[in-house]
């Protein structure tokens, strides 16, 4: 599978919480020793906030005290939820320079720098046209007009990364915990790699990448001077690399440790992890492993040292076939005491959601709920509450735990 929205789920068992068995039969599919026993995973349930978006890709919050949640629309939009209702008017639109016609193109992404609300700009990621031949993505930052809205003639473009093929244009931003921006690179698209790009220090695809963007100007990308590839023969604003199409990856609030839902080939998907305080430059593998296995089958593994997944799920698992990760975020909402300490993610065509958490030396986890909905993202409110949005549907709904 490709990406998040190329096929349609199929064989859901609409019902929460699979029991014991379904917890241990994950488990042995990730090779985690660890017993249930050890931290039983929490009961969830999901509260529909809003239907009737179109095409939701992302939900966050903005750190500013107003509690509402902003919510990605792929072909250009973002509109805000104050509680369950929508502001009428979108607090961006762009959609006529978003190209949204296919593959996994469109508006992306959205990030609030610390201190916004004094701040009063934010970053977008999108694809638009132009550039490769399957247009370009461009970084870009917008300020904010009087009534709180965002300003569409503001754009100050700070970085575009030509595409080769429609799909695998990553799109996730998130500021971490060091203040900068962090920024998920597909690996080009297309199957299996075809260009090595991922494996390519010299080239801006399958990475994450760091940026300075507060310090930013267009045409003049400040590079923090600790990133690991700096001076060293590569791409300076390279961070980890190896990567197939992180989708979607986040900063656990409590720790800043990262979680990474690298999107897998055609076997296995996987989420990865770097923790609170590395120095960056980790190879995460793609495209001579696959999670923790061979690239392509059969293979030999490499002659060098990759980061392996914390956890991994194969495709044509169950009754139904998995084909697209959706990484989520490590709960710390007071709201909901059950799920925190426990990293929520899914799959887009089954529709499942597992838990997951290290305990001790050991990585444990769960399936915690099989659903109907078609899973694009995770996201994070103010208080660390976290939502869950239905691509099929453009229903967002808020993750409750017991």
């Amino acid at each position: 599978m490709d990406g998040p929205w190329g096929r349609v789920p199929r064989n859901h068992r609409v019902g929460l919480g699979p029991g014991l068995s379904g917890a241990l039969v994950l488990m042995a599919c990730l090779g985690v020793q660890s017993a249930v026993s050890d931290a039983a995973p929490p009961k969830v349930t999901f509260a529909l906030r809003s239907a009737g978006l179109s095409a939701p890709v992302h939900v966050t919050g903005a750190r500013d005290g107003s509690a509402r949640l902003f919510v990605v629309e792929r072909r250009g939009l973002i509109r805000v939820l104050r509680g369950t209702q929508v502001d009428p008017k979108p607090f961006l639109n762009i959609r006529s320079r978003v190209l949204s016609a296919g593959g996994e193109q469109g508006l992306l992404s959205v990030a609030f720098p610390p201190g916004f609300a004094a701040k009063r700009h934010f970053y977008v990621n999108y694809t638009a046209a132009g550039g490769g031949p399957a247009g370009h993505t461009v970084v870009s930052r917008f300020s904010l007009l009087a009534d709180g809205n965002a300003n569409p003639a503001s754009e100050e473009i700070l970085l575009t990364v030509d595409q080769p093929f429609a799909n695998h244009n990553g799109g996730q931003l998130a500021f971490g915990p060091d203040g900068y921006l962090y920024i998920g690179m597909g690996d080009g698209g297309s199957g299996g790699d075809p260009g090595d790009r991922a494996q390519n220090l010299r080239s801006r695809l399958g990475k994450i990448l760091r940026i300075d963007a507060e310090a930013s100007v267009p045409g003049a990308l400040a590079i923090p001077p600790d990133n690991p590839f700096v001076g060293v023969a590569g791409d300076d604003a390279v961070w980890a690399y190896g990567l197939r199409n992180p989708w979607r990856f986040s900063f656990d609030r409590a720790t800043g440790d990262l979680y990474i839902g690298d999107v897998g080939q055609g076997s296995w998907e996987e989420v990865d992890f770097q923790p609170a305080g590395s120095r960056g430059g980790r190879n995460y593998g793609w495209n001579r492993m696959e999670g923790n296995h061979p690239y392509p089958p059969g293979a030999q593994p490499p002659p060098f040292p990759t980061a392996r997944p914390v956890a991994e799920y194969p495709h044509g698992a169950g009754d139904s076939n998995g084909c697209s990760v959706t990484g989520g975020f490590v709960s710390r909402g007071a709201r909901f005491p059950a799920l925190r300490g426990w990293y929520f993610f899914g799959d887009f065509c089954l529709g499942k959601v597992w838990a997951l958490r290290r305990i001790g030396v050991k990585w444990v986890s769960a399936l915690v709920a099989d659903t109907p909905y078609q899973i694009t993202t995770f996201g994070e409110d103010d208080a660390g509450n976290l939502y869950l949005a239905d691509y099929g549907t453009g229903s967002v709904f808020l993750v409750r735990g017991q």
